[in-house]
């Protein structure tokens, strides 16, 4: 299901402030002494559902939930600096009687992780899907995907989200009638020098690169204005290496993972290999979702939707190919999005249309994936932020 037949399907409708403003807190269960903090974002039907806040043992490998902060559709999520605040998307498309999502933020209880609503500003586009906080912590850049834009929202000193600064519309089409007939951002990064935004966009095939003034918060094209994908490859989530050396693109519609070369003074991306994401028996109907690398950069993972599994890759960064080495069943359907452990022993995969959480054991050696034997049932899980 394509996200305009998914809005539609699950209603997913006007939020006025006042509504996010009077959503409580709901304690689940009393937290217990766990290693580390598990943020959930879910599309939500009912009120009080949103931002689940769990505890991940890695002792046991079980996820404990602990509370609810309620949001609507808070689809994507990211920590502002010392993760004293959190931020997070509203995929609505309708605020304050406006074609437009939302950015919220909240303050995050040093002690509990609990979450303190603060307040709410205009995506300046329907249907926001991902966000980035710059390197400064002075700036948060949101994808439209509806919209098919990218907006900038200067972070205030108290944590609060200000009125929009900037935004960039984009224009054209793709070959795939049904899913690229109009222009979808669907993620935002920045380059690990502060100085490049990279707009994914989904509907035009094109990989966006602009300037980013981190004083102003204005997006200007760069030399290289964009990086122009396979016709239907539909670009959707993207990474940098550690070393900032190379770049890794999703490709949503034609299910393949993109290795770049960047040049960083110049913010230009060279492709290198593009691969599918898919084993070779699989014939049925795909889409990928997210990407992701290994904390020791040697590995990189990315999920299928339809296959329904994590993809894994071995990377040669001096040959400049990558290598496909296991395609780990997700237990669930629709993996929208994964994360990996901060020790880079295990990976859990949110099963949106299942409404699951898996947990995996991963070999930081090989980077392979094994089930755990633990996880929770939540609803429509579609990120994982610890």
């Amino acid at each position: 299901m394509n996200r305009i037949a998914f809005i539609q399907h699950f209603g997913l409708g006007a939020l006025g402030v006042s509504v996010i403003q009077k959503q409580a807190m709901v304690s689940l269960f009393a937290p217990e002494t766990m290693t580390d903090r598990l943020y959930i974002g879910s599309y939500t039907d009912l009120p009080g559902q949103g931002i689940t806040i769990c505890h991940f043992d890695s002792q046991s490998r079980s996820i404990q939930p602990d509370a609810v902060c309620g949001s609507k559709n808070p689809s994507f999520l990211v920590f502002g600096n010392q993760r004293k605040f959190l931020y997070a998307v509203n995929e609505t498309a309708d605020f304050g009687g406006k074609n437009s999502g939302s950015v919220n933020s909240f303050a995050c209880d040093e002690k509990t992780g609990r979450l303190t609503f603060l307040n709410s500003q205009p995506s300046l586009g329907a249907s926001p899907c991902h966000l980035t906080l710059d390197r400064t912590g002075k700036f948060i850049l949101v994808a439209n995907y509806m919209g098919g834009n990218v907006a900038v929202l200067p972070v205030l000193p108290d944590g609060k989200v200000g009125e929009p600064v900037e935004m960039v519309q984009h224009t054209g089409s793709g070959i795939n009638k049904s899913r690229q007939e109009v222009p979808h951002a669907h993620s935002v990064n920045l380059s690990p020098d502060n100085r490049f935004a990279f707009v994914c966009d989904l509907g035009i095939d094109r990989i966006m690169v602009y300037q980013f003034n981190h004083q102003t918060g204005k997006l200007t094209a760069a030399g290289t204005p964009w990086f122009q994908t396979a016709p239907g490859a539909g670009p959707r989530h993207f990474t940098f290496s550690a070393d900032g050396k190379h770049a890794f693109a999703v490709n949503e519609l034609n299910s393949t993972l993109t290795l770049f070369s960047y040049d960083g003074p110049r913010g230009k991306l060279t492709e290198l290999q593009t691969v599918t994401t898919l084993p070779e028996n699989f014939t049925g109907e795909n889409t990928c979702a997210d990407v992701h690398l290994h904390p020791n950069g040697r590995f990189v993972f990315a999920s299928n939707r339809g296959n329904d599994s994590i993809a894994v890759f071995s990377i040669n960064r001096e040959a400049g190919t990558l290598k496909l080495i296991q395609n780990q069943s997700t237990l669930g359907k629709t993996p929208r999005n994964f994360v990996i452990h901060p020790s880079g022993r295990f990976l859990l995969a949110a099963n949106q249309n299942s409404n699951s959480v898996h947990v995996f054991s991963l070999d930081p050696g090989t980077a392979k994936l094994a089930p755990a034997g633990k996880s929770i049932s939540i609803d429509k899980p579609v990120c994982l932020l610890f």
